[in-house]
C-alpha cells in the first residue's frame, strides 16, 4: 500500500489548541508527521469550535463536526473509508470504536493516550488524601475502562517509557499492542542565536490553568517556593503564563512580590527565550510535561520534581535540577539564575536530552514503522489479541446498545 493512498481519520476529543494545551501540541505532531508522509487527513470532533483552535484546513486537513450517539457518523465513515483511525484518548474509542469496527473493519484502530488518565487521576487522589502513591492505587474503574480500550484497539501510543512499564509490568498488557513515542521535537531548532545568559532575566512557568497539576504548581510556588527564592533574590520576578486564567489565579498577582500572572502566551518560544530559568513544581500528573519539553529547544534550564521529569530523560543528566523539597527547589533555582557556568551546563544537558529522547525524525520514523508493520500483519495481529476480541464482543455490544438507546430517545424527544 503506497503512502499516497493512505487516509488518516483523527477523532478528536476537542479541536486542537496548541497554544493552550500539551494534548493539542501532541495532536498537531500527528498532523505534521502524516502530512509530511503524503497521507490524506480528516479531523473530526463533537466538541464546539474554540477561539484559539488551530487552522487545520489551511494545512490541507479536512475538518468536519460530528455528533455522538448518532448514526450519521456511520454514513460518514462508510463513505470516507479511512485506512487508519486515530482516537484522541480512550474516551473517543469508547464512543466511536464500535462504529469504526462495524463500518470500516479493515481500518487500523490507534489510540493516542496523551497520558494514562488512570495514573493521573490516582496520583491526584493520593495527593488530595495526603497519602503516598503506590502503583496498586491505579487499579481503578478508570483503569478498567482505559485498558479495555487499549485492548480493543490495534495500537496504543504512549508518550513515556514509564507508562509503558506500568502497562506491561503491572497491568500485564501485551507489549505488541503498545508503542512509546515521546514528543517529536526539532533538535535543530536550538542554535547559537538563542539569547544567552546575560540577555535573559527572571523566572517563568507556563501551563493551562484548567489542568489541575498546573494550578497546584502555581499555588505551591506562591505559598512555599517563591518566598524562599525571594529571600535570596529580593528583586526576582516570576512570570506565570497560562491559558484560561480564572479569577482565583488573577487574584494571586502581586507585583511587589514579583509574582506576576501573565495570562496566555501567544508564543511559548518567545517567553521561554526571555526567561533565565523555567520552574515546574508538579506534585501529581502523568505523561510528558510540555513546558519542560518546550524549555529544552529554547535553551532554558528548568527546575522540576520527580513527577515533572518522569519519562523525559532516560537516565541522562537533567537540564537543570530535580527535587521534591521546597528549600532545595528554591536553592537550585537561585543557583541556575545566578551562576552562568551552572546555567550553561544545564542548557547543554537539555540539548542532549532533546537529541536523544525527543528527536523528531527518529521518533516519527519509529511511529510510522509501527503503524505500517501492524497494517501489513493486521489479521495475525488481531488473532493474537484474544482479550481484545473478547472485550469487543462484550463491552462494545453494551456500548453500542446504550448509544442506540440514546439516539432513539433523542429522536423521539
Amino acid at each position: 500500500m503506497q503512502s499516497s493512498t493512505q487516509q488518516l481519520l483523527i477523532i478528536g476529543y476537542v479541536w486542537p489548541e496548541p497554544t493552550s494545551t500539551g494534548a493539542s501540541v501532541r495532536m498537531m505532531e500527528w498532523v505534521d508527521l502524516f502530512l509530511q508522509k503524503g497521507w490524506l487527513i480528516t479531523y473530526v470532533s463533537a466538541a464546539a469550535p474554540a477561539e484559539h483552535m488551530a487552522d487545520l484546513q489551511s494545512m490541507g486537513v479536512k475538518c468536519k463536526p460530528i455528533e455522538v450517539n448518532s448514526s450519521s457518523f456511520d454514513a460518514f465513515i462508510t463513505a470516507l473509508q479511512p485506512t487508519v483511525v486515530l482516537f484522541d484518548r480512550y474516551l473517543m474509542e469508547e464512543q466511536f470504536g464500535w462504529r469504526v469496527e462495524k463500518n470500516c473493519p479493515q481500518a487500523l484502530r490507534v489510540i493516542e493516550t496523551i497520558d494514562l488518565h488512570c495514573l493521573r487521576e490516582a496520583r491526584h487522589a493520593a495527593f488530595k488524601q495526603g497519602s503516598s502513591f503506590e502503583n496498586l492505587d491505579v487499579f481503578t474503574e478508570t483503569a478498567q475502562r482505559e485498558i479495555a480500550s487499549i485492548y480493543r484497539s490495534d495500537v496504543s501510543v504512549l508518550i513515556s517509557n514509564y507508562e509503558m512499564d506500568l502497562l506491561v509490568n503491572h497491568f500485564k498488557v501485551d507489549a505488541s499492542l503498545l508503542h512509546v513515542c515521546p514528543f517529536m521535537l526539532d533538535a535543530a531548532k536550538h542554535t547559537d542565536n538563542l539569547p544567552n545568559f546575560d540577555t535573559r532575566q527572571h523566572f517563568m512557568t507556563i501551563g493551562n490553568f484548567r489542568h489541575a497539576p498546573n494550578w497546584d504548581a502555581v499555588l505551591w510556588l506562591k505559598q512555599s517556593i517563591w518566598p524562599l527564592i525571594r529571600q535570596q533574590l529580593p528583586q526576582a520576578q516570576l512570570h506565570i503564563y497560562g491559558a484560561y486564567t480564572p479569577p482565583k489565579a488573577t487574584a494571586l498577582h502581586n507585583a511587589k512580590e514579583g509574582f506576576l500572572i501573565k495570562d496566555r502566551a501567544d508564543d511559548v518560544n518567545e517567553v521561554m527565550q526571555q526567561a533565565r530559568v523555567c520552574l515546574a513544581p508538579l506534585r501529581f500528573g502523568a505523561g510528558i510535561k510540555t513546558k519542560l519539553a518546550d524549555a529544552m529547544p529554547n535553551g532554558t534550564p528548568s527546575v522540576t520534581t520527580t513527577i515533572g521529569a518522569e519519562g523525559m530523560f532516560y537516565g541522562l543528566p537533567w537540564g537543570g535540577a530535580i527535587t521534591d523539597e521546597p528549600q532545595t527547589f528554591a536553592d537550585a533555582a537561585v543557583q541556575l539564575h545566578q551562576d552562568s557556568q551552572a546555567w550553561a551546563q544545564a542548557q547543554e544537558a537539555g540539548f542532549t536530552i532533546l537529541k536523544s529522547v525527543f528527536d523528531k525524525k527518529t521518533n516519527g520514523e519509529n511511529l510510522m514503522k509501527k503503524i505500517t508493520s501492524t497494517q501489513e500483519n493486521l489479521a495475525q495481529h488481531r488473532k493474537q489479541n484474544f482479550i481484545g476480541s473478547m472485550l469487543r464482543y462484550h463491552a462494545n455490544r453494551s456500548t453500542e446498545f446504550m448509544s442506540r438507546w440514546i439516539e432513539a430517545k433523542n429522536s423521539n424527544a
